[in-house]
């Protein structure tokens, strides 16, 4: 038998999927178990989006065997008909190379993570050699899957906490129980200017401060099939609209646009792979989901070029609810937007400048972004603040405080307070007459299994954890983002959106009926949710003192350059523009007991304080070419 502590992973996407959660996830797993980890690097992505092609399979398999890899994994989470041909070719040119370990070559296995449909067919193709992870998979069943001996897995990697146990048994109790069926629609309507419009999130949530309280709800919705014609997925969208406004169990829809979308509003798109989603590409198409839609309140993703032009669009067609700007991300740090990350931060501040001047309220679509990219706890809750003290001096009244729970999979619920209270107790401060924030949770987008009977209890379950970051306060949370359960299984259609929306408002009363009746756990009465807490607010409050302190005019767009590129918010799993910001991707983090945390070379935990000493370290630096950056503009 061959050693396998000498085996080298790989992991490879292509760049078409912006979905890197699950890759560096793994990674880390794989890393904390001894292994060395490559992850394709750009010009191999750019090759694996078409690999038909020669010379992208010349690419391709020439890093393989330069790296001396002997363990694949692939994953694609978009089309199912374009992963498993993504696969298909891939064996296909491995076997014809020679290169697979029982033709005396070094490939010893390959696995494949994405949508069920896609591993299914993928499984069967290749007769079980390719292994497949449909999400959902426990962190032991996934290292097992992939041939890590079980003693090569650190133990406090596969702790459970009991916390976690406790709210999956409330939710299997849910799901068992069925109740949550009989969950009526809660009518919002009786208020001037209801689903007109003059309406808005505000007047909605201030309409419904009531017991018992329901949260508004929001869903993200988006069917799309490459083969299909795009008028014909813009008609099945409205389509959709038409029905989960009728039935009337949804508050909020929010649009799932394209990518071209947002790239390439109102251009010929040509034959351009479209990277999932609806694609709309005209104000007329917003107008008619508007009049379908009625009485929904509805929001969309923001552009990624023409950024405040694009806003003002979708005020004036959709009546947006809200505006979410992603501000350090979608742009070429990521792939989603061409912009360089000092325009697409100016962009973003004219754009808020713009939502200012509307009173609509504005969504940092930030945190978790970091959080996808290896970000520790303390950097999810910095990068939020941040976010929110720059909407406030810009003259934003309305903070919509998104917080993706479960982020990374391997987070114990007991964690996830604790960053929740901190970045909470935090924004919540700066909090006066003028700004008002309003929190909106929602489970982790690779948190559901692909078993549909598990995901719905994992539902409820979540649930229970959103329930619990304010739990004596029965008008929190005000919003909740629904995943649907399908998640990991297939697209949420309407039915599905409705029926978890009915787990989520049924489970949540359950909850608080239980807490009442003292049938379960007081979490405000935690000490080590407090003692995490109050932990984490002390790390985030000692590195906004050093950027305040030592960064002019930190709440800027070259404000927010000078943090992101000195180093004082670690991003590890960086993959683009990694020269320029390599301050920000010096860093590593590592989960520990829950959490994901900032270590040194020896995995031990680094105090907030070495933080900013190395951003501070850097900063001159960092200003010079700030300023080289600015006379080349001129």
């Amino acid at each position: 038998m061959f050693a396998l502590d000498t085996d080298i992973f790989a992991l490879i996407k292509p760049s078409l999927d912006a979905h890197t959660l699950g890759i560096n996830t793994v990674a880390e797993l794989l890393r904390s178990c001894g292994y060395t980890v490559m992850v394709a690097e750009e010009a191999i992505e750019e090759a694996m989006n078409d690999f038909r092609y020669e010379a992208n399979r010349r690419v391709v398999l020439d890093w393989i065997r330069s790296n001396g890899i002997n363990r694949i994994g692939l994953s694609y989470r978009l089309d199912q008909d374009e992963a498993v041909n993504m696969v298909g070719r891939f064996m296909y040119e491995l076997e014809k190379s020679n290169m697979f370990y029982h033709q005396g070559g070094a490939i010893k296995s390959v696995f494949f993570g994405g949508l069920p449909g896609s591993c299914l067919v993928i499984e069967r193709e290749h007769r079980g050699f390719v292994r497949t992870f449909k999400s959902g998979e426990n962190i032991r069943e996934t290292l097992i899957k992939m041939d890590i001996p079980e003693e090569k897995i650190p133990k406090d990697m596969i702790e459970s906490s009991l916390y976690d146990d406790q709210r999956m048994a409330f939710g299997k109790d849910i799901i068992n129980a069925g109740h949550y069926n009989q969950f009526k629609p809660v009518d919002r309507s009786r208020y001037e200017g209801f689903g007109t419009f003059k309406d808005t999130v505000e007047k909605r949530i201030d309409f419904n401060m009531k017991t018992p309280f329901f949260p508004l709800i929001r869903a993200h919705v988006g069917p799309y099939s490459s083969s299909v014609d795009r008028l014909d997925s813009v008609k099945e969208f409205i389509s959709w609209a038409k029905y989960l406004a009728d039935t009337n169990y949804l508050d909020i829809l929010s649009i799932g646009s394209s990518q071209l979308t947002q790239s390439n509003f109102g251009e010929d798109w040509e034959d351009r792979p479209n990277g999932g989603g609806v694609p709309i590409n005209s104000p007329e198409e917003y107008r008619m989901i508007w009049q379908a839609s009625r009485p929904l309140l509805l929001r969309t993703y923001a552009g990624t070029k023409d950024i405040p032009q694009l806003a003002e669009m979708h005020e004036n067609t959709l009546n947006i609810c809200w505006h979410a700007l992603s501000l350090w991300w979608f742009n070429k740090l990521d792939e989603r937007g061409p912009y360089d990350l000092l325009t697409n931060l100016k962009q973003h501040i004219e754009t808020l400048k713009y939502i200012a001047m509307t009173n609509k309220p504005f969504e940092p679509n930030v945190p978790h972004h970091f959080a996808f990219r290896g970000a520790d706890d303390v950097t999810y809750i910095v990068s939020a603040y941040l976010c929110a003290k720059l909407a406030k001096k810009i003259g934003i009244k309305t903070l919509i405080l998104q917080n993706m729970l479960n982020t990374p999979r391997l987070t114990w619920g007991i964690q996830d307070l604790a960053k929740s209270r901190a970045m909470i107790g935090l924004i919540k401060g700066l909090e006066d007459a003028n700004f008002r924030v309003l929190l909106q949770p929602r489970a982790g987008i690779d948190y559901f299994s692909s078993d549909i009977e598990e995901a719905k209890i994992q539902l409820a379950a979540v649930t229970a954890l959103m329930d619990d970051i304010d739990p004596h306060n029965e008008t929190s949370p005000p919003i909740i983002h629904v995943v649907s359960y399908s998640e990991a299984s297939h697209l949420a259609t309407p039915d599905v959106i409705n029926e978890s929306i009915k787990i989520t408002q049924h489970a949540l009363q359950e909850y608080r009926r239980l807490r009442r009746n003292q049938k379960i756990e007081d979490m405000s009465r935690n000490m080590d949710v407090q003692e995490l807490m109050l932990e984490l607010m002390d790390s985030a409050g000692t590195i906004i003192a050093g950027i305040e302190k030592n960064i002019a005019n930190p709440y800027s767009a070259e404000g927010f350059y000078k943090i992101f590129a000195a180093g004082f918010l670690p991003v590890p799993y960086l993959w683009k523009e990694t020269d320029e910001f390599r301050y920000a991707k010096a860093w590593k983090t590592r989960p520990i007991k829950g959490g994901l945390k900032v270590v040194d070379a020896n995995n031990k935990p680094i105090k907030s304080d070495k933080v900013v000493d190395y951003g501070l370290k850097n900063l001159r630096e960092i200003e010079y070419v700030l300023t080289q950056k600015n006379v080349n503009r001129l």
